[in-house]
């Protein structure tokens, strides 16, 4: 019977499952941001967003109330990499 647990866990990751220089260019420059940078960004859609809808432009409201989610998920991610590094190091 094989055993299933593994004696010492992998700690480098493997050269097919390295990041590609512009993924960790891009990792090296926004690991630099502050990750509030990120937060008050998607306050600042939210905010937007219910003045134009306040403002009768629901359009455009609409549209700029999208982006808070995406930036919040981009802050995620930005946190992601400053903790665990672009190739789980």
């Amino acid at each position: 019977m094989e055993s299933y647990i593994q004696d010492k866990p992998r700690t480098e990751s493997r050269p097919e499952h390295r990041e590609g220089y512009v993924a960790r260019s891009i990792e090296q420059q926004t690991a630099k941001l502050p990750s509030d940078i990120f937060l008050w960004a998607a306050f600042g859609a939210i905010a937007g967003s219910l003045t134009l809808r306040a403002m009768g432009r629901g359009t455009q409201a609409n549209w700029i109330g999208e982006w808070a989610p995406t930036i919040l998920i981009l802050g995620l991610y930005n946190k992601m990499v400053k903790l665990q590094g672009s190739d789980g190091r």
